[in-house]
């Protein structure tokens, strides 16, 4: 990786969360069409999906063209890419319709299951990013700022309560913004320990937990709490809460073809035990679907429910 892309990425980034609260140039509505039709009554509880299910398809496009060109080892590519995404705006990191849909669907599968579960709870204006990805890079400082801005939306929009969809989102609002962000006291709870569903859809499958929920957000148990009911096929080293691999994320924008042998392994390890697997977290999928080129049926954890 050449220092040259970690400054224009770091660059991308911040100026993009600075013009439409998300984290690469996209369309701005990209986040917004799950909404359509649903009720969002009065609460001091949102639902909020940090755009990641949306932005994640985008990333996919990203790396692909990261990989395509070389730009992380820096020199013209990198120069190229930076005035190519910044000036082409959501033409380079235009994810696939057909994913869009998807993660539509996703959420409100969410947003069903958390109504039929008799949880309060409205919706946001308009998606806006947690800042999770500048925190993982690196960039402390960066994060700081825009976790402030953050704080302060929920703030201005009386959000007390915040029920999270992903693993990242959930782990920098719990355990990194109460470091960041003085006085930052509101509750963060994960959709998972919310909902009540009636059993799965599928069968034989697997499942690839993810990395945050599994080891340091105490959800590994829960996970399969929901899933029992489709008897997952399971290994004590392949999926076991310690020793189960990584799908190579979140460092595929630094350094791609590591994300990917990483994810490769991870497709071998995951596809003894069965071709269906189940993921938690939108970021698994892109990288495991990318790896797998088609060997997978990946389905997300609220599809199944």
């Amino acid at each position: 990786m050449s220092v040259e892309w970690l400054s224009k990425l770091r660059e991308i980034v911040v100026d993009s969360l600075r013009k439409s609260w998300l984290p690469f140039p996209v369309k701005e509505d990209l986040c917004e069409s799950w909404k359509k039709g649903l009720q969002s009554g009065p609460s001091t509880a949102v639902l909020y999906t940090s755009c990641m299910y949306h932005i994640a398809p985008a990333i996919e496009k990203a790396v692909e063209s990261l990989e395509k060109f070389g730009v992380t080892r820096g020199g013209i590519m990198t120069r190229l890419a930076s005035v190519g995404t910044r000036a082409l705006g959501g033409f380079l990191l235009r994810p696939d319709e057909a994913e869009v849909k998807r993660a539509d669907a996703v959420v409100r599968r969410i947003y069903k299951l958390l109504r039929e579960a008799g949880v309060e709870f409205t919706l946001l204006d308009r998606e806006i990013y947690s800042g999770a990805l500048l925190y993982e890079l690196g960039f402390v400082e960066d994060f700081a700022e825009y976790a402030r801005r953050v704080a302060e939306y929920f703030r201005t929009h009386g959000v007390e309560r915040i029920i999270t969809v992903d693993p990242h989102t959930h782990y920098v609002l719990e355990e990194v913004y109460p470091k960041y962000v003085e006085g930052f006291d509101l509750e963060v709870v994960s959709y998972l320990d919310l909902i009540r569903p009636d059993g799965v859809f599928i069968k034989g499958f697997t499942i690839h937990d993810s990395c945050l929920y599994g080891r340091f957000l105490g959800r590994y148990d829960k996970v399969r709490q929901l899933l029992a009911a489709g008897k997952p096929v399971e290994d004590p080293y392949i999926t076991g809460r310690e020793t189960a691999g990584c799908c190579g994320g979140p460092v595929e924008s630094l350094f791609p073809k590591v994300s990917r042998k990483v994810a490769e392994l991870r497709v071998r390890e995951l596809s003894k035990l069965s071709d269906k697997v189940v993921v938690q977290c939108p970021i698994c999928y892109v990288n495991l679907k990318r790896a797998s080129g088609g060997r997978l049926e990946l389905y997300h954890l609220p599809e199944v429910l």
